[in-house]
């Protein structure tokens, strides 16, 4: 498979580093963004040197044979002289473990084997830049060495630090701490020096410059300045050897929840961030084993639900899913888990962005989704929320202190009502559905109700306004959003019969049963499915939100609706996918794994997900996975390494049994 882009090291808005080609050595590592984030590395084999992580000028380049990517690993693999280099980014991204998956830390792991029965000298070398730490790479850096009890450590800080000050999107952080970590186990040696002395001086002697690590360097701007260390490996015949390193970030602070300072979640019981690091390197390989067993699973479930390019899809989506997220403490050590609108407005804890991304958190860890969604409920619950339906947003990222979409809270213009509403009430119900969570519903009823009796009067046949699909515009009439209204009533319904309100329940149920049947017959259109608006005839959309009828069991709609939409997808496929709906030929990639996944055969989800395999295999723009593409030539619209990947996983929801094994 080749992917747009590669995942390096991935862990939150701030903290993601890519590939942007198919070989390592081809091109800088970058920042999601685009921004250069570099990260260079050299082997040198008998002597010899060749880059085999980066594009560093006058070496050669170690033959790269393959790249394969898993939920948690990208694995690389390079042949030269004799040697076989597996290189591996291992981000343990447990779900099972919050504590593990809220560190960021990947391991960087160098196996090592001989090819042609030969013994070979090999020195590993890697280095990091001053610029991840910093918004713009001319901001000046501190760099400082430190020691700990498994490893040394190399780091950079900014040399003037802005925590929590600026918000908006196409940002790196600017606070913090940056580290290159280097078990002691293995006899590195490490210094700072500039990128060019460094890279240089390895290449033609395999040595670092006469440095001691351990005494802090001056702040500087130019010449830039690299963390490097370096350590020798013996590759004997038959057997290998093994090595690895340590990329980590301390953000100190990191986001902001109605003007509180939030930390990252591991460090909710006091721990600091060398015990976390120690922590880390002895956990090493029991991580690294629990890696690839949860990879092997989620992989073969998702193959199992949808086919081989399926998994593929998904592989991709994990890490950049989680990615998108900050995973925090509150006070009381509940996990709150931030999202971040990338490349698109920059919002925080946006509740289309929960809606879509929910079914890999549903699938995997439903503590994760309910992070999502507290702290939406938590400021809808305070007074200066004065509207009777959910909010869009909870500011600009990183502060999440009040939203700032639309109207924010003055006014509704621009706001998503039935939208938000509709999501909060439909993953309520799902968390309900499938963990049981009466506890979750019954503390936030009172706002659960008033959002359902707001679809109740506005629901059906939603007024002008913007839907999650807001870059299309403002629509009236809307029937994929009056579905997502239906959907959400008789959700709540659920909810209402599980507090043992049974009045409220019949009401609830019995409007969305009534409107289900009358939404078949206002939205049928002449060409056999179903209008994009009521009052438009002769249009078509794609109509996602139907996939809660069956995973809820909800069972509205009859299985003749889904056949009928499912049957002109198939019509409108293009090249490279299915149109989001007859206005334009753009598209969204989760929506359509949401609408393939109406399919009642194999052979038709497959059908509608074969274009967008070709997309993923041939869009010329090498970032971090688009959401918002064009389906006659691929080409990113807009968006990129957004949360809402976390939706291509949700045809695993489908087999109660494969949930039941995440729990």
């Amino acid at each position: 498979m080749r992917y747009p882009s590669y995942p390096l090291v991935t862990h939150d808005p701030y903290f993601s580093i890519w590939s942007a080609t198919d070989n390592l050595n081809e091109s800088w590592s970058k920042h999601w963004t685009g921004t250069n984030h570099e990260l260079c590395g050299i082997i040198r084999i008998d002597e010899k040197p060749y880059a085999y992580l980066g594009a560093p000028g006058g070496i050669d380049k170690m033959t790269q044979t393959s790249v394969n990517v898993t939920p948690t690993r990208t694995i690389y693999t390079f042949k030269q002289d004799g040697v076989k280099l597996t290189l591996t980014f291992l981000t343990p991204a447990l779900p099972h473990k919050l504590d593990i998956l809220s560190r960021s830390l990947t391991y960087v792991v160098y196996d090592l084997e001989a090819m042609d029965n030969q013994p070979h000298d090999v020195q590993i070398y890697l280095d990091l830049a001053g610029e991840l730490c910093v918004n713009d790479a001319q901001d000046e850096v501190s760099p400082a060495g430190f020691a700990i009890e498994s490893m040394g450590l190399l780091s950079f800080t900014p040399a003037q630090p802005k925590m929590l000050q600026k918000v908006g999107d196409n940002l790196r952080i600017e606070w913090g701490r940056v580290y290159l970590g280097f078990p002691h186990k293995f006899s590195p040696d490490a210094t700072f020096a500039p990128r060019a002395e460094l890279r240089s001086t390895f290449k033609d002697s395999g040595l670092l410059p006469q440095n001691d690590f351990l005494e802090p360097t001056c702040t500087i701007r130019h010449p830039k300045l690299a963390a490097a260390t370096a350590f020798d490996l013996i590759v004997e015949p038959g057997s290998g050897d093994s090595a690895h390193l340590i990329v980590a970030y301390d953000d100190i602070h990191s986001l902001e929840f109605l003007r509180q300072r939030l930390d990252a979640y591991w460090k909710k019981d006091g721990m600091t961030f060398a015990e976390m690091l120690n922590d880390a390197e002895d956990q090493f390989q029991q991580l690294r084993d629990e890696c690839i067993a949860f990879d092997d699973k989620l992989l073969a479930d998702c193959a199992a639900a949808g086919g081989d390019d399926y998994a593929d899809l998904c592989a991709i989506a994990y890490r950049q899913a989680i990615a998108a997220h900050k995973l925090v403490a509150a006070a009381d050590g509940t996990p709150l888990f931030f999202s971040k609108e990338n490349f698109s407005n920059g919002c925080i804890c946006t509740v289309d962005i929960t809606y879509p991304s929910a079914p890999l958190f549903l699938l995997t860890q439903p503590k994760l989704l309910k992070g999502m969604m507290i702290p939406i409920l938590e400021y809808a619950s305070l007074d200066r929320w004065k509207f009777n339906f959910a909010p869009h947003d909870l500011g600009t990222y990183p502060l999440a202190n009040g939203q700032v979409y639309g109207g924010g809270e003055k006014s509704e213009i621009n706001q998503m009502p039935v939208e938000e509403s509709g999501n909060m009430l439909i993953l309520a119900g799902a968390l309900l559905e499938f963990e049981k969570d009466i506890d979750f519903v019954a503390k936030y009823w009172n706002l659960l109700k008033t959002w359902a009796d707001y679809l109740l009067e506005k629901g059906y046949d939603p007024e002008n306004q913007l839907c999650t699909d807001d870059f299309a515009g403002h629509l009236a009439h809307n029937t994929n959003l009056s579905i997502k209204a239906i959907m959400a009533m008789a959700a709540f319904s659920k909810i209402a019969k599980a507090l043992g309100k049974q009045d409220i329940a019949d009401q609830f149920m019995n409007a969305a049963k009534n409107a289900a049947e009358k939404w078949q017959v206002d939205a049928l259109d002449d060409h056999g499915a179903y209008r994009l608006a009521f009052d438009r005839p002769g249009t078509w959309s794609q109509k996602y939100n139907l996939v809660w009828d069956k995973l809820l069991n909800l069972n509205l709609f009859p299985d003749e609706v889904k056949e009928r939409e499912v049957k002109l997808y198939l019509k409108k496929l293009n090249e490279f996918g299915l149109p989001l709906d007859c206005r334009k030929t753009y598209t969204k990639l989760d929506w359509i794994i949401w609408s393939a996944s109406l399919a009642k055969n194999d052979e038709d989800f497959q059908a509608i997900l074969a274009p967008t395999i070709k997309f993923l295999k041939e869009t010329p723009d090498r970032v971090p996975l688009t959401d918002w593409y064009e389906t006659t030539n691929a080409k990113k619209v807009g968006f990129q390494a957004r949360a809402v990947v976390g939706g291509l996983f949700i045809k695993l929801l489908y087999n109660p049994e494969t949930r039941k094994a995440y729990r």
